[in-house]
């Protein structure tokens, strides 16, 4: 097993610091939605996927179920399957029977969490060759020189993810999966009612929000800020304008927030906007794809039509 590609991505650095602070300095304050990923946070996001209201993690499970031969005959068997933001590795676990993937490299920035998950994926799957990569890879793609020679790759970036990103930002990230001359399956959420969007962002059970406000926590770690998570409250609304749903943490009260080299003052009612989450129709994606260079698009739904996946391949 190559455990040397197993690389760590430090977000106690200089470069993560630096984009923090010039986030919050903007007159409209951000957070990259990156950082939602500390060992608690992506144990949060576990949970939401179980809710009620989140309910595009059961879709594409469905798409999976029923249409995982299908999926695999397009993919083919045999691949280097290289899954972004693998989490917990449960999706991409989910298509070994069917994919029977040469090698399996699960990349994620939340390196302690993607290890553990990789050590026990391992006991359940010894004849499957393992590779856990820890990346920022909205930042960058590289690959170790080991994986990246391998005659076929199949990128794989479920749960919607690839709705962080603005529509631009998304051709360009896909772009970087086609200079590796690799196929891609991807799952996107479609858009639905607004009002199920914003409750999939703003679960009763308050998950979500512990989830948004966990930023604050992992910023203060690396950042050396001093963010008072309660003096911050969660919000999440539909953008019909830009088919997206956006979460915002909105000050409580008038607040000053410090961090060595810089500070902000936040009057109540200001927000920090962390997450964007684009919701797609069919036709957008496929002009997604092909201004990414990728083509011969295959697509499965579930019956209701809620969430998409896609295998394309380079052009």
């Amino acid at each position: 097993m190559l455990d040397s590609a197993l690389q760590t991505f430090g977000t106690e650095n200089k470069a993560a610091r630096a984009e923090i602070s010039e986030g919050l300095s903007r007159a409209l304050a951000v957070i990259s939605p990156k950082y939602f990923y500390d060992a608690l946070g992506s144990k949060l996001f576990e949970a939401i996927c179980l809710l009620d209201e989140y309910d595009l993690t059961r879709a594409e499970a469905k798409i999976f179920a029923q249409f995982g031969r299908e999926i695999a005959a397009a993919a083919g068997q045999g691949a280097t399957l290289i899954d972004l933001g693998a989490g917990n590795c449960e999706k991409a676990a989910s298509l070994f029977g069917v994919l029977q993937p040469g090698a399996y490299v699960p990349v994620d920035i939340s390196v302690e969490f993607l290890f553990g998950a990789v050590e026990n994926l391992r006991e359940k799957h010894p004849e499957i060759e393992m590779h856990p990569l820890g990346l920022d890879f909205s930042e960058r793609l590289d690959l170790p020189d080991a994986i990246a020679r391998r005659a076929r790759k199949l990128f794989f970036y479920p749960g919607s993810s690839l709705g962080n990103f603005s529509p631009a930002q998304a051709v360009r990230f896909l772009r970087r999966i086609r200079a590796h001359d690799a196929a891609l399956l991807l799952g996107l959420d479609l858009v639905k009612n607004p009002s199920r969007l914003e409750a999939a962002y703003d679960d009763a059970l308050g998950v979500t929000a512990c989830f948004n406000l966990n930023i604050l926590r992992h910023v203060n770690r690396i950042l050396a800020s001093d963010f008072t998570v309660s003096d911050w409250a969660h919000r999440a609304v539909f953008n019909a304008a830009e088919s997206r749903v956006e979460m915002h943490l909105v000050a409580r009260r008038d607040i000053r927030v410090s961090w060595p080299g810089g500070d902000r003052a936040f009057a109540a009612g200001e927000h920090i906007h962390t997450e964007n989450s684009y919701k797609y129709s069919k036709a957008a994606v496929a002009e997604l794809l092909q201004e990414a260079g990728f083509g011969a698009e295959q697509y499965w739904t579930d019956e209701a039509e809620d969430f998409l996946v896609c295998h394309a391949r380079p052009v």
